[in-house]
């Protein structure tokens, strides 16, 4: 299965020129591009990329705070900073804020790919649960009630699957693909705190998102 990307940079020649290096690798699929923070976000929550690769510097909203709510709603994407520069304070507010890791904009296109296959595969230096703990330490927001970490399409697929629909049932009547539903189910456990699709519905049923009658 390939691997979902989504490119976020604000400069025209930049989005090019990052499709065309990771167009070279048949491992990954372009499946967005878009030119700012709010973007991604939109983005991201409809379409649950695998991998976004982020610019740092953007107006508006930059890479780094962008990335930071992205993580702190969808933990399991993984976000890959790019840069034209490996400033030290950038590279550390960048895994605090919960990427994966970071690319310069100069590199071989062949280091590019070498390295994105590491993060895809989880084989690079920064562990995916180092970057989450960097990103838990540091946050200033408070604990919400974990219902309301829920994203609106999350409480849908939430209610559809307590309903007893297939992840295949609900792709189709939501019209997205079933690896979609499947990542947006990942994203409800790990903020559930909970383990299957029973769980789940117990959940949905105790906090009234879905009742008996439905």
């Amino acid at each position: 299965m390939k691997t979902r990307v989504l490119v976020v940079d604000d400069h025209a020649h930049a989005r090019e020129a990052i499709c065309d290096i990771i167009s070279m690798d048949e491992k990954f699929e372009i499946i967005g591009v878009v030119t700012n923070g709010r973007e991604a976000i939109e983005f991201t929550e409809q379409w649950m990329p695998d991998l976004i690769l982020m610019d740092i510097q953007m107006p508006d909203m930059d890479g780094l705070e962008t990335t930071q709510r992205i993580k702190l709603r969808f933990p399991y994407v993984k976000i890959v900073m790019i840069t034209v520069s490996d400033d030290m304070f950038h590279l550390l507010e960048a895994l605090k804020r919960g990427a994966q890791g970071y690319l310069l904009k100069n590199l071989a296109p062949s280091t590019w790919i070498e390295y994105l296959r590491s993060i895809v595969s989880e084989e690079a230096p920064l562990s995916r649960e180092l970057a989450f703990q960097i990103l838990k330490d540091v946050s200033l927001t408070t604990k919400k009630e974990t219902v309301e970490t829920l994203t609106p399409r999350e409480r849908e697929i939430l209610s559809n699957v307590a309903s007893g629909l297939t992840n295949r049932e609900i792709g189709g009547k939501l019209n997205i693909s079933e690896h979609t539903v499947k990542n947006h189910l990942k994203n409800i456990l790990h903020k559930l705190q909970v383990q299957n699709r029973v769980q789940l519905t117990r959940y949905a049923l105790e906090q009234g998102i879905v009742t008996n009658q439905e």
